[in-house]
């Protein structure tokens, strides 16, 4: 017996990501020494992120470290939060009262 479709323990709870895996199999196939290996770009990417130009790279190397920080969710024309009450008011009479 299978998991059902949309369980998240199905297929180890990963989804196909061919292009990732594709980049993987090529990093791994020039090499950890390689300057154009995994940490050649890395390390491209701190020089990149030290120079004038560098903000891109900056907020780059911050969310893989970091995670990428949570976006504000906004409901209304301007953007504000709107707070939405319902107060109600029901009276009951001991006639319609289940005992």
């Amino acid at each position: 017996m299978g998991f059902e479709p949309g369980n998240k323990l199905a297929a180890g709870g990963r989804k196909d990501k061919p292009f990732r895996d594709a980049l993987r199999m090529e990093l791994a196939a020039l090499g950890e020494d390689d300057p154009k290996g995994l940490r050649g770009i890395a390390r491209n990417l701190l020089k990149i992120a030290a120079g004038d130009d560098g903000l891109p790279a900056i907020k780059e190397i911050a969310d893989r470290l970091d995670g990428k920080p949570a976006q504000a969710i906004e409901n209304g024309e301007d953007g504000a939060f709107q707070v939405i009450q319902r107060i109600e008011r029901i009276i009951v009479s001991p006639e319609d009262r289940d005992s």
